[in-house]
């Protein structure tokens, strides 16, 4: 120990937090962690690690601390002092708490940087940056040795907790009939559940800067007074849900705010309110009409609610997060509000279903009671009993995956402190009761004889014998575990370091002789009785009644099952077998002062004065005594404040009160000695509940819910993994592996090491939700047996292996590396669980919608065990090879955008502009086209293909000639800056990659690489003609003849200034590689009279005459024009074949490399009469010349509303490096899918996926290119995977659906009998359809062909997105059925003509639903007038991340909701505006009648 001078330094001076000089404190070496404090204050210890080994003191015997380091530890500058090394075990810590915000950090991220942080040293609030700053953290709270701390050291045991401050969270609220009536303070439920609680916690968001992505929904039951089906009208059907005992009921869902994030809610607090007052009677009587008789209706009581129903909606939203990554926020949580009291009755399949759902995708679930906490153990699941015997005895289950809180509010009673717990029956007449006496046998408990009276009768012997296992199983069971056919529930467990032992003795669970002894023997010994029980079926892996079937014992009064019930008021003693469902979430859950996992909102309420620990009670060896312990007070968070009595130099933080956690006043519970075994209540396993227990509110769970842990600690002992688990294995050698792909690969790509593959499978597994598991015995595991290993594992040199386990419900995976030979070894349960597919029917009512629609919803239960490891683990190792390409089943990561045209002179007026209206988006120009084609063109170029364009690019030209100018400018696009990395030459016409798949793989590059890059730019200077301006700017080159030869071309193409300009030769391309679409501008600038069409063919026929060749070497690929790449063949004639690079010579390879996207002009719904190729600046689609609208135009082309027919696929994939700034700790990587085809008036869609690569860094790279498209003319925004959420869409959204904007036809019919009436008849559906284009179009909407999840692309339905990326339309169109079966034939020859009408028409799915729900008819007797209409939905995953200043209006929901108020004003006619429009178009077909139209 050292004495010091204090002083403090700004992050700004160094950015370390500790200065101290090594000469001051002899011994003191780098990597150690000193204390310092004030001798004389009390105040916890700051510690610190010394990081630099040189750093400069100012004065002798002077450190210096980071400033508000300082002030956190109240070190006073200038003061004296000490300074100690302390030894790392005695201030390591048990676990920590990391907070984060605002980012996306993906559990493989968290495990590497718990890796990071081993060996380091954390304080409070200390900022943590890994990965290059993509992830940033901050520290919130450090318990060690059962106390909270200040300060300690992060070993490799220590659990690390991350929490996050932007959370995807669901508030359900449960309407049911509790919620009117009144609470003991005379409030309504209601009002304390919104003005009470809600408004509590949005007032700690707010304090904590959390910035949650909130969903709120009001959900309730609705029974019906109604014995057969037959009394509902027909209207009333289609939702109607039948429950076990034969009761009618639907249920109901009204959305009140979808996805938003606020700053403020208190708007939304009085939203609900607003809601709450005819949510009742709108509920109530959604079905009456008039002159219609229907069944009474009743909301149902919170008790029978549909509670699982709402778990297992935002669990079909929470597990897609992989389909709609979105790269702000992290975690899910789901909070179910109720006015009851944490009791449900519910079905046991869908129990079992919601259960392994929660736990297998680690969502976190919450459940707040705004009802008082009854004097029983909640939350409690009471399963519906279909047995209808009378005697039959209810089952229950206490779920430990739902987090329980208490709500009640601070309010006094003037004449009382007491709070009832109980709520008092309604009340009765008295006419039963007297019924009741006078049946005497009922009326008592036991019969006369049988009582004697002032005798004690022994209540609790009765219980025990209902309670214990019957005797008659217990033989049973016993005779099983003797002949070793199946484990009995796992009695045996692994020795996971148990809590210490407390003063019963406890007989080891092993012994053969504890089956029969259940019963009696333990009961007696200990007082309250200890029952072995399987908590429900999904728990135990053979729960034991299935070892006979459900019977009943003679001689008993009650009719029971093969297993111990369970009793709500006694759990405190129940255990049930450990499994690895139970311990999933634990390792959030800090340690108390005995040693036992604690939940800090759980008080022991105590008599004032009393002191914690009552001698009477053994405690553990280390015996702390002491009155705070760890004490929280009541309603806050645990505040940090500070007592003068903390024990001498701990660096404890507690706070006095007078409740002292749990676990503080109790003995450790006997029963979790045992290893293997875990109390039935709580989420824990290891907290004894007691009637005295008071559960508060678990604010920091609703406020910053934790992430699932990374890590857990059980793994089946070895008898279970013989009896209950098939074993498989399989090896990798990924040095093998990548050798023999490095040989077949066109591409160079460093392969990953062996260490790099192992530590990714790892990090594979724990982003699909697996958990490693820590602090299991090595020679346990060891000795599992490993089926394909000859020689005993025992003689295995132990230290030369690394070993990983890991597990997600009953599946555990063992990896092991020795030598360069990973072994993976998986163990899947013998016994899986039954698939379940739960079918469910309900109402919802969304944000902006005018009705509960009805809706249905599948739950299903994925079978973990069927993912193919195998196939992903290659994966990992050829480092994405097209040989094992991501496959929907991988889940892997993905995240949707769209290019859009970034101005629009429309919207700006829009948004300035209140009263405007908003149909006044212009049919683009053809000169917009181009610009948009040219922008794309860019965009492709610069920043997917990271090329570069040559910087001087003289074009030959006659005199003058405007064509030649706008060349000009096309082909000189701004100078863009260097990219700092690239060496290149500037003066070369040739385009640079900017970085090259080879080079920045990682940063170190290799000899040779950097030798190839030398040679690449010596060749390039030396085919450019070395200098920068051979001729002189007046000399002007001649034009081509227009009768040149090909070879004039392909010579003039060649010309070092006057050429087409060639990329720059990298790894993959050949020499002399020029993009197809500047060819041809080029061939228009530089040869006489030269139209699109020339050029095009002049171009196929050098390809025909093998002159140029695709830069693949692909000799197949047709001359697409486009961003395509094309190189020049060297003719025999050539002496430069010395320097020639040749192509790669695999078109596989070179797709995967780069991306290449063919351009096309707009699609015109109109017959063409010549039969050219397009002009790729085709003219605009609304219109024809004339100005006239497609829709009543004579020639329209039948073919338009379908798909289009190409040779070309409709998506393309290709490789993708993500980490651009060497950012990560790993190699990382991705692919692009992106559109195969550009079209100027269409939205382009780009899809990025990935499995190897950080989301943060992901982002980072996405967000670069969106922040660069506007400098291209477009604007990037993200889309979700299924932009319209309709009910038949797999997977889809449960609680999101469109709109249904109807239109209204009626006044543009005016006498005739059809819309079209005129024209002829096979031609109405097309041209109805041409006119609701015209109407999306003048509101901004462009066409986008997404790839929908939603069903085949054959059903005609066609998506709009709008220009600023905010809101989709669907229009919902009729396919004619021959061509669903048929898109790529010829539509003119009708299939089986003679069988089948042509134009039959087929519903599409989303028509079927509209007309459902707009008329409530049937599918059946829908009539076309209905059918008219589009369906609107809004782009969810616009966050304020999105938001440029250039694109003002994208996010902006005062624009959005303005966009749809007008839309709806203009389809049903307001103003008549609706009828201008049509009548305008008609007026401009009359008048262009004289004109030819064609």
């Amino acid at each position: 120990m050292k004495s010091f001078k204090l002083i403090v330094h700004q992050s700004s001076f160094s950015s370390e937090d500790l200065i101290i000089n090594l000469k001051d404190y002899p011994g003191l070496k780098e990597k150690d962690i000193i204390e310092i404090y004030h001798p004389e204050n009390d105040y916890p210890r700051l510690l610190l690690q010394v990081t630099k080994v040189d750093a400069p003191g100012r004065g002798r015997d002077t450190i210096s601390v980071e400033q508000s380091i300082a002030t956190t530890f109240q070190l006073r500058t200038f003061a004296d002092v000490y300074v100690n090394v302390v030894n790392v075990a005695d201030v390591a810590l048990d676990s920590v708490e990391l907070t984060f915000k605002d980012q996306y950090l993906g559990r493989s991220e968290m495990w590497r940087l718990k890796n990071h942080l081993v060996s380091t040293c954390v304080y409070l609030n200390k900022k943590i940056e890994y990965c290059g700053g993509a992830v940033r953290c901050q520290v919130y709270e450090m318990w060690s040795q059962g106390d909270r701390v200040a300060c300690g050291v992060i070993t490799e045991d220590t659990k690390i907790v991350f929490r996050s401050s932007t959370s995807m969270v669901y508030l359900f609220i449960q309407m049911s009939s509790e919620m009117w009536d009144f609470d003991i303070h005379g409030d309504l439920y209601f009002e304390k559940a919104v003005n009470g609680f809600l408004a509590d916690l949005f007032t700690k968001w707010k304090k904590n800067g959390s910035n949650h992505e909130v969903t709120i929904v009001l959900f309730s039951r609705t029974f019906y007074k109604a014995k057969t089906l037959e009394e509902f009208p027909q209207h009333m059907k289609e939702c109607l849900q039948k429950d076990y005992r034969g009761r009618f009921y639907e249920d109901f869902y009204r959305v009140a705010v979808q996805n938003e994030r606020y700053e403020d809610w208190s708007n939304v607090l009085l939203q609900l309110r607003r809601l709450f007052t005819d949510y009742q009677k709108i509920v109530l009587q959604y079905h009456e009409r008039p002159n219609m008789e229907i069944p009474t209706a009743i909301n149902s009581t919170a008790a029978q609610g549909n509670f699982l129903e709402v778990l297992n909606m935002s669990l079909n939203v929470f597990e897609k997060h992989y389909l709609d990554r979105c790269f702000d926020r992290t975690g899910q949580l789901s909070v179910v509000i109720t006015p009851g009291v944490g009791v449900f009755e519910v079905d046991r399949e869908l129990t079992n279903v919601t259960k392994q759902r929660i736990i297998d995708n680690g969502v976190g679930s919450d459940l707040v009671c705004v009802g008082e906490q009854p004097l029983h153990a909640v939350p409690l699941l009471k399963f519906h009993n279909k047995d209808s015997n009378l005697n039959s005895i209810d089952d229950y289950s206490m779920p430990h995956w739902i987090n329980l809180s208490f709500y009640s509010t601070n309010k006094k009673v003037a004449y009382s402190n007491f709070i009832p717990r109980i709520k008092l029956p309604p009340r009765k007449s008295q006419e039963p009761l007297k019924k009741m006496y006078e049946d005497e046998s009922k009326g008592k408990l036991i019969k006369e004889d049988d009582y004697m009276h002032n005798s004690i009768f022994d209540y609790d012997a009765y219980d025990a014998q209902v309670f214990q296992l019957p005797p008659a199983h217990s033989t049973c069971v016993q005779r099983v575990a003797r002949t070793k056919k199946t484990s009995v529930a796992g009695l045996e467990g692994i020795s996971r370091r148990s809590p210490p032992a407390s003063s019963i003795h406890h007989r080891k669970m092993s012994d053969p002789d504890i089956h029969h002894s259940l019963g009696s023997d333990i009961l007696s010994s200990s007082k309250h009785g200890v029952s072995e029980v399987g908590s429900d079926a999904t728990d135990s892996p053979i729960s034991i009644n299935r070892l006979s079937p459900r019977s009943s014992v003679s001689n008993k009064p009650v009719i029971r099952t093969g297993r111990a019930l369970i009793n709500p008021f006694d759990p405190s003693h129940v255990t049930v077998k450990l499994t690895s469902n139970r311990r999933r979430w634990t390792h959030i859950f800090p340690k108390g002062p005995t040693g036992v996992l604690i939940q800090q909102h759980h008080y022991q309420a105590r008599p004032a004065g009393e002191p914690a620990s009552r001698p009477d009670e053994h405690r553990s060896e280390n015996n702390i005594s002491k009155e705070n312990g760890s004490t929280i007070n009541n309603n806050n968070h645990p505040v940090y404040q500070v007592d003068g009595n903390v024990m001498g130099r701990k660096r404890m933080i507690s706070t006095s009160g007078a409740l002292s956690i749990l676990g503080t006043a109790l003995s450790t519970p006997s029963t979790t000695n045992n290893a293997s075994l875990a109390l039935l209540w709580g989420a824990t396993g290891e907290q004894e509940w007691t009637p005295a227990l008071t559960t508060g509110v678990d604010w920091k769970s609703l406020t910053i819910p934790a992430c699932l842990p990374i890590t857990t600690d059980y793994f089946p002992d070895k008898r279970s993994l013989q009896n209950d688990y098939l074993v498989s294995d399989y090896n990798l050698l990924p040095d093998d592996v990548n050798a023999d792909f490095a040989k077949n690969r066109a591409i160079y790509k460093e392969p990953l090491t062996t260490m790099e593959v192992f530590k990714e499978l790892v990090s594979q597994r724990l982003a699909q939700g697996f958990q490693l598991i820590v602090g299991v015995n090595d020679s346990e595991v060891l000795e599992s047996h490993c089926p394909s290993r000859v020689a005993p594992p025992s003689c295995q040199p132990a230290h030369a292996a690394k070993r990983y386990l890991l597990s997600i419900g009953r599946i555990f995976h063992k990896l092991t590396l020795v030598g360069s030979t990973i072994t993976v070894t998986r163990y899947r349960p013998r016994h899986p669980y039954p698939p379940f597919n739960i079918h469910y029917r309900y109402r919802f009512h969304a944000p902006n919608h005018d009705t509960y629609e009805v809706s249905w919803v599948s739950f299903t239960t994925e079978k973990l065990e069927n993912y193919n490891w195998n196939y992903m683990d290659h994966y990992i190792c050829t480092r994405g090879d097209t040989d094992f390409a991501l496959v929907e089943p991988l889940k892997y990561w993905r995240f949707r955008t769209l290019l859009l045209p970034l101005i629009n002179p429309a919207t700006k007026t829009i948004l300035e502009d209140e009263s405007t209206h908003c149909d006044i988006y212009p049919t683009p120009t053809r000169q917009d086209l181009d610009h948009l084609t040219e922008g794309f063109l860019k965009m492709t170029e610069s920043y997917f293909n990271k090329v570069k364009r040559p910087n001087k690019q003289r074009v030959a030209t006659t005199c003058g000639s405007s064509e030649a100018a706008l060349t000009r400018r096309r082909h000189s696009t701004s100078n863009l800056t260097r990219n700092a990395q690239q060496g290149g030459v500037s003066s070369s016409p040739f385009r640079e990659r900017v970085g090259s798949t080879r080079l920045p793989d990682r940063p170190r590059l290799r000899i040779e690489a950097i030798a190839a890059a030398k040679t690449v730019l010596e060749r390039s200077q030396s085919q450019s003609g070395e200098c920068d301006d051979t001729y002189d700017d007046g000399v002007i080159e001649p034009k081509l003849k227009a009768n040149a030869t090909l070879l004039e071309v392909v010579d003039r193409m060649r010309h070092p200034s006057l050429g087409v300009g060639f990329l720059q030769q990298t790894v993959s391309l050949p020499s002399h590689t020029f993009v197809s679409i500047y060819a041809i501008h080029w061939l228009q600038a530089n040869m006489e009279n030269m139209t699109y069409e020339k050029a095009t063919s002049c171009m196929e026929r050098l390809l025909r005459d093998k002159m140029i060749c695709h830069a693949s070497g692909d000799t197949l690929k047709r001359y697409i024009v486009g961003y395509y790449m094309y190189h020049i063949l060297p003719q025999k004639k050539d002496k430069e074949l010395t320097d020639y690079v040749k192509p790669l010579g695999d078109l596989q390879s070179f797709e995967n490399e780069w991306m290449e996207v063919e351009v096309l002009g707009p699609r015109s719904p109109l017959l063409t009469s010549e039969t050219g190729a397009i002009d790729i600046s085709g003219n605009s689609t609304a219109t024809d010349d004339s100005g006239m609208p497609a829709f009543l135009c004579d020639n329209i082309d039948p073919n338009y509303m379908h798909m289009e027919n190409d040779d070309l696929p409709l998506y393309k994939n290709t490789h993708l490096d993500i980490d651009v700034n060497n950012k990560s700790d790993r190699i990382e990587w991705g692919h692009a899918r992106y559109q195969a085809t550009f079209r100027p008036d269409q939205a382009y869609e780009m899809c990025i996926q990935w499995a190897i690569a950080s989301g943060n860094i992901v982002a980072e790279l996405i967000i670069g290119w969106a922040r660069k498209a506007p400098s291209c003319r477009l604007q990037m925004v993200p889309i979700p995977a299924d932009p319209l959420a309709l009910p038949f869409t797999e997977k889809s959204d449960p609680l999101r659906g469109p709109i249904y904007v109807p239109l209204n036809e009626e006044p543009l019919l005016r006498g005739k009998t059809a819309l079209f009436e005129g024209f002829p008849e096979d031609t109405w559906l097309e041209r109805l359809f041409l006119f609701q284009e015209a109407i999306v179009g003048r509101f901004g909407f462009i066409k986008c062909t997404v790839e929908s999840t939603s069903h085949a692309a054959g059903v005609g339905d066609h998506l709009y997105v709008h220009v600023t990326g905010n809101m989709f339309i669907l229009i919902p169109t009729t396919v004619k059925s021959e061509q669903k079966g048929l898109k790529a034939k010829p539509v003119n020859k009708p299939l089986n003509s003679s069988r089948y009408p042509v134009h039959e028409a087929a519903p599409s799915p989303h028509e079927g639903y509209i007309t459902r729900h707009v008329s409530g008819k049937n599918k059946d007797d829908y009539d076309n007038s209905r059918r008219m209409g589009f369906l609107w939905s809004w782009n969810h995953m616009i966050s304020k991340k999105w938001k440029w200043s250039q694109t003002p209006a994208t996010g902006d929901e005062s624009f959005q909701m303005r966009m749809l108020r007008d839309f709806k004003h203009f389809c049903a006619n307001h103003e008549q505006r609706l009828s201008q429009f049509w009548d305008q178009c008609w007026e401009v077909r009359e008048k262009a009648k004289g004109i030819k139209c064609f």
